[in-house]
Order: C-alpha cells, then structure tokens, then sequence
C-alpha cells in the first residue's frame, strides 16, 4: 500500500515540477534571450519495500524529475551572434554617413550651389564689369562660398564627435557586459546543471554574448559548466570571473583608437557596432581632409587669378581669401573698387574672362567638389543596401533560432492540459490509496 502513496507522490512532484515550467515558459513568452524550459522525468528505481518477504521484481518506484532542460541550438545562436554583429556594424555606418552627407550639404546653401553661384555673379559682372551693385554682389558670393566651407567644416566636426560619443556609449555597454559575462561565469560554476537557476544563467550568458557580439568581432569558447571565454583579436577580455575592460580614445582627426583600460593598444575592431562607428569615422576623417585641401585649394586659386588682374587704380589684385583649412577660411576684401577686373591690356573685363579657364573646368575646386559630393553618395547607397541586406540576414536567423528557442504558446496550452490530466490522475492514484487504507482500517 505504500508503493501507491510513493507513487502517486512522486507524480504530483514531478507533475507539478513541469507545469511550473510551462508557467515559466507563458509567462516568458515575449521576454528577449529566453529560451523555452522543458522537464525531462524518468522512472524511479527507488525501493519502497518495508516488508521482509516483498518481492523484489514487483518493485516499483514511480517517477521523478531528471532535469530542467533549456531548447538552445549553439549553431543557431552562433549564427545569430554573427549576423546580429554585421547588422550593428552596417546600421553604424548607415546612420553616420547619413548624417555626413547632410553635413557635406549639397543644397543651395551648400558649397557646390554657392560656388556655382559665385561664378554665376562673375559671369553678370563681366557684362558690365563698372557695376558697383554687381560687385558688391560678387564679393558676397565669394564670402558666402567662404562661410560655407566654414560650415561645412564645423559641420563635419560635429559629425565625428557624435560618433566619438556613440562610441564611448558602446565601450561602456561592452565593459558592463564584459563584467555581468564575469560574474555569470562564476555562478554557472557553482550552480548545479539540470535546474532551472542554471537554465537562467545561461539565458543571462548568452544575452551578455549577444550584446557584445553586436558590439565588437569578439570570439567566444566555452569551458566547464558551459562558461564563456571571450577574446578579441588574441587578446583575452573575459576568461572565469575575470574581465578585463576596453577604452576608446578619439583623436583629433576625428579617428578612434581602442586599447585596454591598462593603455595596451588593440586593433581597430572590424565588425560589430563599434566596428561600423571606426569606420564611419574614418570616413568622416577622409572627407574632412578633402575639404580642407579644397579650401586651400580655393584659396590658392581665387587669390592667383585675382593677382593676375589690375584695379582700377591700376594696382594688382591683392589676396580676396585668407586660410589654409575650411575652418579659417575668410573674405579679405569688401571694398567694390579693389577687385581686379581688368587684364594687362586695359580690358575692363579682362580677368573676368578668364574665370573659366583658371577656376573652372578639369581639377578645380568646384569639379573636385562635385566628385567629392558623388563619392559619398555612392558609398551611402552601398551601405544602405548593405544595411537592407544584414537585416533580412538577421531576421533569418532570429526566426530559425526562435523556431527552436521560442515559446509557441499554443503548444504550452496544449502540454499544460495533458499535464493537468496526469497530475489529476496522480493526485487519484493517492486518494485511492486512501480511501483503500480507510477501508481496511474499518474492516480491523
């Protein structure tokens, strides 16, 4: 009579241990990194014989639960971690050089349009080279074009300390994540596998793989207990309880650099969010020189082409810019009458006339321009279908993985009503154990 009580017993424990983990699983169904619980039972051998003539081959010992086992496929989150990592890194550089095509500005109020525009009031000027209205007009055009490089500059600047910033935010995601990798691998060695504590920790340990992988080309082993070791490029970052931390240090080109917290330098991480913001800054670094080297570029010519014209005072044309960067670009001359307009012949509009061929046409400023404003696009657009293409990617293995990992809350409705009829009928076999009992005892 007792096997019936250890029997009806241990199916309500083991029972009531499996819908815990269906309620578990409902309750977790929309929770990022959960992976579904699952409660494997196996047949008791334990004895419950008390009686010295039992016979042993009618022993039965019910059931009991061997483990909490967690759905994860390490191929699966692998993937996962790879294209989670080429999507933080072409979202990086999507979203930078975005904003730097909006810092280059290729609007009218941009250096392209105003530059054309420039040259658009000297062509005016030309006609009738003694206007002092279109002269007037003339040195405006070429001070806005002037304080559109200077814009552009400061614009470009700011560009790159948003992503220093962004950068910085991401280095302190990935040390936070570095330490909670540390102290999960130090639980994990602690804890007994088969529970549902260390189901947890290793949802939390590959949510910390997960973050870091966005961040950074990390690689990833694993050890006893299913603890992690993280390195970068050689260098172990994580390895038992130990992390050690990353630093970023933006330069003044706008360029980053990575090292550890002890000042050992690291390469340039080449995936991953932070991967993408060295990149973008790179970029931006790029683009800041070539306006730097167009505006000293602009000087150089606007002041030789003026230096070669006569006043009308009969003076050579002095310098109308000063600067060698975009940043310290200035207009030197307001003054109408001190424009250069005439050749050495006399002609009113002599210099004029040359604008085209000293300012314009193959290798000047406004051609480089136009190439420069093209790069730039062309590279947005590979990025941007880049970006199109990492997400599909990602979407792809997020669905495969969940296919696995997820919680398909029907399938849990359905296991929780066949777990309600076994542990009824469990719950059954121990009030006929009783009422048996009860029977006999009235009978005595």
């Amino acid at each position: 009579m007792s096997d019936l009580f250890v029997i009806g017993a241990s199916g309500t424990k083991a029972y009531r241990t499996a819908m815990a983990a269906i309620a578990e699983n409902i309750s977790n169904a929309s929770t990022e990194g959960y992976a579904r619980r699952s409660v494997t039972t196996i047949e008791s051998g334990a004895s419950t014989a008390t009686m010295s003539l039992y016979i042993s081959r009618a022993n039965f010992g019910g059931t009991q639960v061997a483990g909490v086992n967690r759905a994860s496929d390490p191929y699966l989150d692998a993937t996962v971690r790879n294209t989670g990592m080429a999507l933080g890194s072409a979202n990086a550089r999507l979203r930078w050089l975005s904003d730097t095509e909006t810092a280059m500005n290729d609007t009218s109020t941009g250096i392209g349009q105003l530059m054309t525009g420039m040259f658009q009031n000297m062509e005016k000027l030309a006609a009738s080279p003694t206007d002092t209205s279109l002269r007037v007009t003339t040195l405006d055009s070429i001070s806005r074009v002037a304080q559109g490089f200077n814009q552009t500059s400061a614009d470009l600047k700011t560009v790159s300390e948003g992503i220093a910033t962004e950068g910085q935010a991401s280095v302190a995601t990935i040390n936070q994540s570095l330490d909670a990798l540390a102290d999960i691998n130090n639980s994990l060695l602690r804890a007994q596998p088969g529970t549902s504590a260390y189901a947890q920790l290793l949802d939390s340990r590959d949510s910390a793989l997960q973050t870091l992988s966005e961040n950074m080309n990390i690689t990833i082993s694993f050890g006893a207990n299913d603890s992690a070791e993280v390195s970068f490029n050689g260098q172990t970052l994580v390895s038992g309880n130990a992390a050690t931390p990353v630093a970023l240090t933006a330069n003044d080109d706008g360029t980053l650099s990575l090292g550890l917290a002890d000042g050992t330098a690291l390469t340039a991480p080449a995936s991953g969010t932070l991967g993408g913001l060295f990149s973008a800054a790179n970029t931006v670094a790029d683009r800041r020189e070539s306006l730097d080297t167009l505006a000293a570029q602009f000087v150089t010519d606007l002041n030789e082409w003026h230096a070669q014209g006569v006043t009308d005072g009969g003076g050579a044309g002095a310098a109308l810019l000063s600067g060698t960067t975009a940043a310290t670009l200035s207009a030197l001359v307001t003054d109408p009458a001190q424009l250069a307009l005439k050749s050495s012949d006399g002609t009113a509009n002599g210099n004029l006339l040359t604008v085209g061929t000293a300012l314009r046409g193959n290798g000047s400023v406004e051609q480089n321009w136009t190439s420069l404003i093209a790069q730039q696009a062309t590279l947005l657009s590979s990025t941007k279908a880049e970006a199109e293409t990492a997400s599909s990617r990602n979407d792809q293995s997020v669905a495969a993985r969940e296919a696995v990992s997820g919680v398909d809350l029907d399938m849990e409705a359905a296991d929780l009503l066949r777990l309600q009829q076994a542990y009824s009928a469990s719950a059954k076999i121990l009030q006929v154990a009783k009422d048996t009992l009860d029977s006999i005892m009235n009978i005595i």
